[in-house]
C-alpha cells in the first residue's frame, strides 16, 4: 500500500498532516488529518484561582484569545452564580462582535479565500493572501488591512489590547466606554459594515458567478449530511455571545435545545489513537464511527451549521445575505461543507452590523459595570460561539475557588469528525489511479480549511500523556532510526 503525505498542512491556525493511503490500483483506500501538537490547559490549569482563568486561556491561541476569554468569564459568572450588569453584557458584546467580524475577514482573504479568489489549481505560490490582492485588487487589500485595524481598536478600547484581552471579570467588566471612545467604535462598525458588503459582493462576482465553483460547492466531493449545532436567542436568531444551544437533525428539524448547564446530557467525547484531538458526539445518537446520516451522532458547528440551526440572522442586511444563500443553494439545511465561506461572510455582515447597533445604543457609556459576586463557588459552564463554532468551558472548584476540574470543548473538538470526514471523502473522489497532482492535494486540503480550524485550541488528551515518536532520516531519504515514547 503506497502512502501520500501533505506535511505540513497548510493555511490554518495550528499544526497537522494528512496521510493520504492507496490501494494497489492508486484509489485512496483511507486518509486522516493527524494533529501531532498538544495544549495541556486543562491539565496545568488545576490548583490555580478560578479568576485566574480569563487571562490564562486567552493564551491557547493567537486567533482565538477573544473567544476563550469571553467563554471563560461566562463560566465565571456561572460559578460564582452573578448575573452581568445590562452595560456590562452590552459591552462584552460590543467587544465580541468586532472580534467576529475582524475574525472571519482573517479567515475569508488570508487562509480560505485563495482557494476561490486564485483558484483552487493555482500555483502554490499564488494560493495566498498577496494573490488574492492580485486578483480583487490592491484598494480591496488596503480594505482589508483597515477594517481589520479599526475593529481591533475596538478590542484594545475595551479588552486593553487587541491580543489576550483581558476586562472579563466574574458579574461585569473591569473598564466602561466614555463617548470619545464610543465615536470611536461606531465609525469602526461603520466601515466594518461597508467593508462586509464590499467582501460579499467579491464573493458573489468571483464565486457565484464562476459556475465551476458553484458546481464544486452544490457537488457530491465535499457534501456531507449531519447534525448541526449553535446558539440562538429567545427568538431562534443566531447569537454568538449568549443563547440556548439548538440542534437540528439532518433534514433540519429540532433535534434538542439546552442550556449550557445541560451540556454533558447532549456531548460526549472520545479519542483516538493517530491524533491528539478529541472528537465530539452527540450522546443520545450515538457514536458509530466517522459517518454521517441521522444515525450517527456525528454534528458540525461554525458559520453554516449557526445558520442551518437558527430561523434567521437578527439584523436586516445579514438576513437579506441569509435569505438569498438558502435561495441560491435550495433551501435548507445546507449541507455543502464550501458553504461555510459563504455562510462566514453573513456573520461578518451581521457581526459588525451588531457592533455598530451596540456601540450607538446609549447605556453602552453606562458606569454601571460590575455586580460583585457573594455566592460560594462549584461549578460553572460559560458557552459561547467562536468563530469556529461553540465553545465550551466547565469549571469545578472548591469552595475557596481553587480549580480542582477543567473540561474545554473547543470549537474545532466539536467538528474534528467531520473534519475527517470530509478531507477521507475530497481524497476518495479525488484521487484516482494514483493520479496526485498538487492541485488535487490542494483541494483536499479545502476539505478542512472550509471549517477554520484552529487546532492550536483544539488538542487536548484525556489522559493528560504525550506519546512521541521522532524518525530519523539520511540524505537519501531511508530511515536510520526511530525514537519513540509512550
Amino acid at each position: 500500500m503506497k502512502k501520500v503525505t501533505i506535511d505540513p498542512i497548510t493555511r490554518l491556525e495550528g499544526h497537522g498532516r494528512i496521510e493520504i493511503f492507496l490501494d494497489d490500483a492508486g484509489n485512496c483506500e483511507r486518509a486522516v488529518l493527524q494533529i501531532p501538537e498538544l495544549r495541556g490547559f486543562e491539565k496545568f490549569s488545576e490548583g490555580r484561582p478560578a479568576e485566574e482563568m480569563p487571562r490564562i486561556t486567552t493564551m491557547i491561541c493567537g486567533v482565538c484569545p477573544t473567544a476563550h476569554h469571553m467563554a471563560s468569564t461566562k463560566a465565571l459568572d456561572d460559578l460564582w452564580k452573578v448575573e452581568p450588569t445590562p452595560a456590562a453584557k452590552k459591552i462584552r458584546e460590543l467587544m465580541y462582535s468586532a472580534f467576529f467580524a475582524e475574525d472571519h475577514i482573517l479567515h475569508f482573504f488570508f487562509l480560505g479565500g485563495p482557494d476561490f479568489v486564485v483558484g483552487p489549481q493555482a500555483p502554490a505560490a499564488e494560493r495566498n493572501v498577496l494573490g488574492v490582492i492580485a486578483k480583487a485588487g490592491l484598494e480591496t487589500g488596503g480594505k482589508v488591512i483597515e477594517m481589520r485595524k479599526r475593529m481591533r481598536n475596538v478590542l484594545r478600547i475595551i479588552g486593553g489590547k487587541p491580543i489576550q484581552p483581558s476586562c472579563g471579570l466574574p458579574g461585569g467588566v473591569s473598564k466602561g466606554i466614555n463617548e470619545e471612545e464610543r465615536a470611536k467604535i461606531i465609525d469602526a462598525g461603520e466601515y466594518g459594515v461597508e467593508f462586509c458588503k464590499v467582501a460579499l459582493s467579491i464573493f458573489d462576482d468571483i464565486v457565484l458567478k464562476n459556475k465551476d465553483y458553484v458546481n464544486l460547492i452544490t457537488g457530491d466531493v465535499f457534501l456531507h449530511k449531519t447534525y448541526y449545532m449553535g446558539l440562538v436567542d429567545k427568538n431562534n436568531k443566531v447569537n454568538f455571545y449568549d443563547g440556548d444551544v439548538r440542534v437540528v437533525d439532518p433534514d433540519g428539524k429540532e433535534f434538542a435545545r439546552f442550556k449550557p448547564q445541560q451540556y454533558l446530557d447532549h456531548i460526549r467525547e472520545r479519542v483516538e489513537p493517530w491524533t491528539y484531538v478529541k472528537f465530539a458526539y452527540l450522546k443520545n445518537v450515538g457514536w458509530k464511527g466517522f459517518v454521517d446520516g441521522k444515525e450517527s451522532g456525528v454534528y458540525r458547528v461554525a458559520p453554516l451549521a449557526r445558520l442551518n440551526v437558527s430561523d434567521g440572522m437578527a439584523t436586516p442586511l445579514a438576513q437579506k445575505e441569509y435569505e438569498r444563500m438558502y435561495k441560491v443553494l435550495g433551501g435548507k439545511p445546507v449541507h455543502s461543507t464550501l458553504a461555510y465561506h459563504w455562510a462566514r461572510l453573513i456573520e461578518a455582515l451581521y457581526a459588525a452590523e451588531r457592533t455598530l447597533e451596540l456601540a450607538r445604543d446609549p447605556e453602552i457609556t453606562s458606569p454601571d459595570i460590575v455586580n460583585l459576586p457573594t455566592a460560594t463557588p462549584k461549578e460553572g459552564i460559560g458557552i459561547v460561539e467562536a468563530p469556529r463554532g461553540t465553545l465550551i468551558h466547565h469549571y469545578q472548584t472548591d469552595s475557596n475557588g481553587i480549580l480542582t476540574g477543567v473540561n474545554l470543548i473547543v470549537a474545532t473538538q466539536n467538528n474534528s469528525a467531520a473534519i475527517n470526514m470530509s478531507v477521507e471523502k475530497a481524497a476518495k473522489s479525488l484521487i484516482k489511479k494514483g493520479n496526485v497532482s498538487d492541485g488535487i492535494l490542494n483541494m483536499i486540503e479545502m476539505g478542512f480549511r472550509a471549517y477554520d480550524p484552529c487546532h492550536a485550541c483544539a488538542t487536548h488528551s484525556l489522559p493528560g500523556q504525550m506519546p512521541l515518536e521522532v524518525n530519523v532520516y539520511d540524505y537519501k531519504g531511508d530511515l536510520v532510526k526511530s525514537l519513540r515514547r509512550d
